[in-house]
């Protein structure tokens, strides 16, 4: 008979992955901003996926879901794609999509299945992701009804299956329920795979103006709506560290820093071409 020793720990038994609706590089360039070891590779036309190491949930700092919903709000918030997180432990998995400065949504099931979320955020996801009003959201809305023969990780694969309409292609070997060391494993193993981590200020914050330059990380560069940009993404930056700091949340303390430096980036980048 299993002991509570045998079993694995939730902490354990998690994995998650960031979905991001853009090119690679120009999602490489912001998530080192993030400061945690992540491998990136392509996952379909225009579509990005990072595979965290997933440190702050196997050291037991945070649970998964909260760490995710930090870094994805992060990624997304000085970008113009959305960013989907998914993620999963021993008890649950979910979802939660992020998009620029705008609450982020969720939506989560028990480990059997049983659906924990408010139908409304479905509807939310079907609108910010430019997915069918019709065909889709019939698929989306039977991800929130009772099926006893569907546990939360064939829930993950029910959502995969509608974003594969929109042109996600999910890599061999990143399943959702697969535990994070396994996820890493079969990432490096992908033809294209680049790591990602912190290279140092000066070098992030070149590779961040490269792809400000190119216009990859915001539909205003330059001008009165690049300027009341990038002042929103000052004064929210602050405020949102903070938050992190009292809750001892890695994901929003990240998500502070990248709103104070892609406010400074643009700021700074803004003031230089007026010179030209």
């Amino acid at each position: 008979m299993p002991t509570l020793r045998d079993e694995p720990s939730a902490s354990a038994a998690a994995g998650a992955l960031l979905l991001c609706r853009a090119q690679p590089e120009a999602v490489g360039a912001a998530a080192q901003l993030l400061r945690e070891g992540m491998l990136l590779t392509g996952a379909g036309d225009d579509w990005s996926v990072l595979v965290p190491e997933g440190r702050p949930w196997l050291n037991g700092e945070e649970p998964v879901d909260r760490v995710l919903t930090g870094w994805a709000a992060a990624l997304a918030v000085g970008a113009p794609w959305p960013v989907l997180a998914l993620w999963w432990d021993a008890d649950r998995s979910g979802c939660t999509l992020a998009s620029g400065f705008r609450r982020t949504v969720g939506y989560e099931w028990l480990a059997n299945g049983t659906p924990v979320g408010e139908d409304e955020a479905m509807r939310t996801f079907a609108a910010r992701l430019g997915l069918d009003p019709v065909l889709d959201m019939q698929d989306l809305e039977q991800l929130t009804q009772p099926d006893s023969a569907a546990d939360a990780r064939a829930r993950l694969r029910g959502l995969l299956a509608v974003l594969t309409r929109a042109g996600m292609a999910l890599p061999a070997g990143l399943a959702p329920g697969t535990p994070a060391d396994r996820l890493l494993q079969a990432a490096r193993e992908l033809p294209g795979t680049r790591p990602v981590s912190w290279s140092g200020r000066r070098e992030a914050a070149r590779a961040q103006l490269d792809v400000v330059q190119n216009g990859s990380l915001g539909p205003w560069t330059r001008g009165p709506r690049a300027r009341a940009l990038t002042t929103a993404q000052l004064a929210t930056g602050l405020p949102v560290t903070l938050y992190g700091v009292r809750r001892r949340s890695m994901g929003w303390i990240a998500a502070g820093a990248l709103l104070l430096t892609h406010g400074a980036l643009g700021f700074a980048y803004d003031r230089v071409r007026a010179f030209d």
